[in-house]
């Protein structure tokens, strides 16, 4: 029996990235466990036990039980974890850092996510590379929206402000995902250079792909 917080995950999924890149922003101790996304162990029963829908990440707290979803569980981490602050103190910087994590985590996430592209390729007969043309094409369509956003007063070194937070520990994974499937980002100037920012700090390094123990 542990009481550290333990984080099902897979070292490539955008969604356990972002929780990797709160945990470590909030200073919280935590352990790993892994679900190999291309062998299909999300979907192994005791997996689906703990979420139904077989998707990482999953947060396991101790007393308490299993959160998924990943923007609920950076929600949970902030109104219940001390350490740095991933929202904003006032109402109106909270609902901005929302609304750019939700151009991330909910209009363009979704619909390049893996379950979505292998359905492409397996009910629809789609190729690879009218697949890969598909999901760049929302990447782009997403970053384009969120490069604009970047542009108004209340950016700053990062996302919003000068200190990284939720709207940061989402456009992270993202780009990684922007990359594998060869989306330009030269048009994006403030989104590489919020990157940049990112990637100077250590709670962002520790949770990049290539630094996970399940990493390939």
């Amino acid at each position: 029996m542990t009481d550290a917080l333990t984080l099902q995950g897979y070292f490539r999924s955008s969604a356990a990235w972002r929780v990797r890149i709160a945990l470590n922003l909030k200073g919280l101790a935590h352990e790993h466990g892994f679900r190999h996304l291309r062998r299909g162990e999300q979907a192994m029963p005791d997996y689906l036990a703990k979420n139904p829908q077989g998707l990482v990440p999953v947060l396991e707290v101790p007393g308490q039980g299993v959160l998924a979803q990943s923007l609920a569980i950076l929600e949970w981490l902030e109104e219940t974890q001390p350490g740095a602050k991933l929202l904003p103190a006032d109402p109106w910087g909270r609902a901005r850092v929302r609304a750019l994590a939700g151009i991330i985590a909910c209009d363009i996430h979704p619909i390049q996510n893996l379950r979505v592209l292998q359905y492409l390729k397996r009910a629809m007969g789609q190729e690879q590379a009218a697949i890969d043309a598909f999901a760049r094409h929302w990447i782009t369509r997403g970053l384009t929206a969120f490069e604009t956003r970047l542009a108004e007063a209340e950016a700053g070194a990062f996302c919003h402000g000068d200190a990284p937070g939720l709207a940061d520990a989402c456009l992270v994974p993202q780009l990684g995902n922007a990359r594998r499937f060869g989306a330009d980002l030269a048009p994006f100037p403030r989104i590489l250079r919020v990157e940049a920012a990112c990637a100077a700090l250590p709670a962002f390094a520790k949770a990049a792909p290539e630094a996970q123990p399940d990493a390939e």
